[in-house]
């Protein structure tokens, strides 16, 4: 049961996002621009054609499908009564009890399966959109490979071309070490800090030198 209502939260956050107009435009117009760009790789003599046809043909079809969809992501979803009995309440501190949200504990009471089987109806709205953010991240992950760096005292600091744009910046350290990184940045630079917690709870800067692995992601 409460695996369900950990499920059903996620969802109506995922909801919630997607009641940004503009993120269905986004999200066209980068899959349109990273078209653009491996369609121009075509002639390269070194290009895996196979491959990028492939890719080019998985962002058509993802392209024709965003078309495809009319009104809001989710727009569904903002219609189910059910759903947005339990929206409503879930802003408010208890809001959730089963004497005021009789229907919801019902369903929540229903045979595993049967909620299973609502969770993901519910969720496969965002089937297109997940579909097209998973391959541009992707894209942008694979675009370049990381280069292993030195943060003096928890401290690194990098310059960015302005004429390339950064997509993603990405800092892997070993799962052993016990700090964590903050990342802050521009169009001109960007600044990794190793930060490790304090017994009080505090986080301050590590005066360590730290290993780590940095991919900046251009494409």
């Amino acid at each position: 049961m409460w695996h369900s209502r950990v499920a059903l939260t996620s969802r109506l956050d995922i909801l919630n996002i997607f009641s940004r107009a503009d993120l269905k435009t986004e999200v066209l117009k980068e899959l349109e621009r990273q078209m653009q760009i491996l369609a121009a790789l075509e002639s390269l003599p070194t290009v895996d054609r196979s491959k990028l046809a492939r890719l080019l043909n998985e962002l058509e079809v993802l392209i024709d499908r965003i078309h495809s969809l009319h009104g809001q992501i989710g727009q569904e979803l903002r219609q189910n009564e059910f759903l947005n009995s339990i929206k409503q309440r879930s802003s408010i501190p208890g809001g959730t009890c089963d004497f005021d949200l009789p229907g919801y504990h019902y369903w929540l009471e229903r045979p595993a399966a049967e909620r299973i089987r609502d969770l993901s109806a519910w969720l496969s709205v965002f089937d297109t959109i997940h579909l097209s953010v998973n391959l541009l991240l992707r894209l942008i992950r694979e675009s370049t490979r990381p280069n292993e760096e030195h943060a003096h005292a928890g401290f690194f600091q990098k310059t960015l071309d302005p004429s390339l744009p950064c997509q993603m910046i990405r800092v892997a350290v070993d799962a052993e070490t016990p700090y964590f990184a903050e990342i802050s940045g521009g169009k001109h630079r960007f600044t990794v800090r190793f930060m490790q917690h304090a017994p009080d709870g505090h986080a301050t800067q590590t005066e360590e030198d730290v290993r780590f692995e940095l991919t900046s992601c251009i494409i």
